[in-house]
């Protein structure tokens, strides 16, 4: 009877002991919550994009999105397209090539000092002397203020996504704060976070991949509904749970659990399309610097079982072109490169490699490639798939997992064979091409060995014709394919549920340069209180990982305890 009560006095403080450790992590960086006030929580697997100014923030959409509730843009996107934001209007000036914009007089910084014309004009000049990830301007010839609220920005020649890649994306930045700054992505205190936009960010970890934001009282538009945003750590596999639960408002959740997260009563929304599931091959790099090595792949890949596998069929088949069926810039006369195993087989071994004991060979080396991925989107089974399909076609290849950024870091350096990594970007306008294709980013194939391909990159931004500019794309991917630095292999559909608290959606051509993430700041100037909703506390952060973290020491204590009283 005496180890009976030792056992649960011991299993009683280890949950005790357990659940402060989780609560002091989860609680870590938050404040108290005012009575009354609402908190947004979206729980996101992925956890750190960086400090969430614009030269500072890890490059990608989720690190983008953070930035972009606290600074504006002069336009923005809502479901119907371009919105005024700190432009009230804006027109294209066609004899001058050059763009008008009026701006909003009721317009006040985070600290309070008055936004105008200036603050445009040495956003544009500083974006020219500091590139961000976002934005270049290269484009911009120079920017003339007329008056406190109007200037007229002077391309250097027509640019046509110039209202989408720049107006639309570059963060504009006050200039008092600003202009002294000599290391943008250096600068990373508090006053590099004084924007005009609806929050302000108030505790960031980038630890734990947390970030809180505050609604900015004065904000132009009025107030945000949501006093409190929140971004919170959760693994894939515990987020729809913490859906569920109440523990947060919002998040992206697996196909799988969509008819049980609806079945609870909340709002599920899907898009497809938007998002480009890759291999990046190392054109680089021998043997793949081969045209026609690189085609050998494309055929012992079979997509279509890729698609049902991994995906359970919650995917688009992947173009060989770059962009998905649901564009309207789509080009579906593309080789497709079918699954045609022998194909493969008779192109390797036109190369000079001979098949021994189930690989190819060549000059006594076997054929071994290493593919490089990361633990997300299921791209682990992915990889593992590709390798066994390419395995069966003589193709020897071994998998590695590594860190989502360390990733990017191999890609971008050239430092490996294949690669499954992915972007967004493609639903939106078609000036993606010349990123993904020419650029030097870990999503980017930095491909610029067909003069042909880079003239029309070149051609299809300047086409001011918006059927010319659509005839140029196609034929874009065409040669793309043909040349194939990378193989889309489907586009993914994402699911994202939440309460209906916030009618969150996708904006019309994705965020910014088309991140298709549903968390557009305008969403959040309404709100729409469930009352059956469980409300969670304001130190409520579920933490990836937390039930098992609690329950191995709990069943180690257990265990211990049993065979000690067995002992006995």
């Amino acid at each position: 009877m005496k180890n009976k009560n030792i056992a649960i006095a011991t299993l009683v403080s280890v949950l005790l002991v357990s659940s402060l450790v989780g609560l002091s992590i989860a609680s870590s960086g938050s404040e108290t919550a005012k009575a009354g006030e609402v908190i947004y929580t979206i729980a996101d697997s992925t956890g750190d994009w960086g400090y969430p100014s614009p030269h500072a923030h890890y490059p990608r959409g989720p690190g983008y999105v953070r930035m972009s509730f606290i600074f504006d843009t002069l336009v923005w996107k809502d479901t119907q397209g371009f919105v005024p934001a700190l432009a009230t209007d804006w027109e294209y000036l066609e004899d001058e090539n050059a763009y008008l914009f009026h701006l909003r007089k009721d317009v006040t910084w985070h600290d309070g000092e008055k936004f105008t014309a200036e603050d445009v004009s040495f956003t544009f000049n500083y974006t020219k002397e500091h590139p961000s990830w976002w934005v270049d301007l290269k484009s911009v010839k120079q920017v003339e203020v007329l008056d406190e609220y109007t200037v007229k920005i002077y391309l250097k020649e027509p640019y046509a996504p110039f209202l989408n890649d720049d107006a639309g994306t570059l963060a504009i930045l006050p200039k008092h704060i600003w202009q002294d700054v000599k290391n943008p992505s250096e600068f990373v205190n508090e006053r590099a976070l004084i924007g005009t936009g609806p929050f302000k960010l108030v505790d960031y970890s980038k630890a734990h991949g947390t970030y809180l934001y505050e609604a900015y009282e004065n904000y132009y538009l009025g107030k945000p509904a949501i006093d409190r945003l929140k971004f919170v750590k959760v693994s894939e596999e515990m987020a729809p749970t913490a859906l569920m639960r109440g523990e947060v408002n919002a998040t992206n959740i697996p196909p799988e659990t969509v008819e049980e997260v609806n079945g609870k009563g909340f709002t599920v929304i899907n898009q497809s399309g938007n998002w480009n599931a890759k291999l990046m091959i190392n054109h680089e790099k021998e043997p793949m610097t081969s045209k026609e090595f690189r085609h050998a792949l494309a055929y012992a890949i079979n997509r279509t079982e890729l698609l049902e596998i991994a995906q359970r069929g919650h995917a688009i088949r992947g173009s060989p072109g770059l962009l998905s069926p649901n564009s309207p810039y789509y080009n579906p006369n593309i080789v497709k490169y079918e699954y045609n195993p022998q194909r493969a087989k008779d192109i390797l071994e036109s190369q000079g490699y001979r098949l021994k004991d189930g690989y190819y060979w060549k000059e006594g080396e076997i054929l071994e490639l290493e593919l490089i991925t990361a633990p997300r989107f299921g791209f682990e089974r992915v990889a593992e798939i590709i390798a066994r399909q390419l395995g069966e076609a003589g193709i020897k290849v071994s998998v590695r997992s590594l860190e989502w950024k360390t990733l990017d870091s191999r890609v971008i350096n050239q430092q490996f064979d294949l690669a499954v990594s992915g972007h967004g970007g493609i639903g939106g306008d078609p000036s993606i091409l010349n990123k993904v294709i020419l650029g030097k980013f870990g999503y980017s194939a930095n491909y610029t060995k067909n003069e042909s391909l880079n003239q029309l990159l070149e051609a299809h931004l300047r086409e001011m014709d918006a059927e010319k500019r659509k005839e140029i794309v196609r034929e874009i991917q065409k040669i793309y394919a043909e040349e194939l630095p990378a193989l889309t292999l489907y586009y993914p559909k994402w699911y994202w549920g939440h309460d209906g608290s916030v009618d969150i959606y996708y904006t019309l051509g994705g965020i910014a340069r088309g991140i298709p993430i549903p968390l557009n700041k305008l969403a959040f100037m309404e709100y729409q209180a469930k009352v059956e909703a469980p409300t969670p506390t304001a130190t409520e952060a579920p933490i990836p990982g937390f039930e098992p973290a609690i329950s191995l020491p709990v069943l180690i204590t257990v265990a211990y305890l049993i065979k000690r009283r067995r002992k006995h």
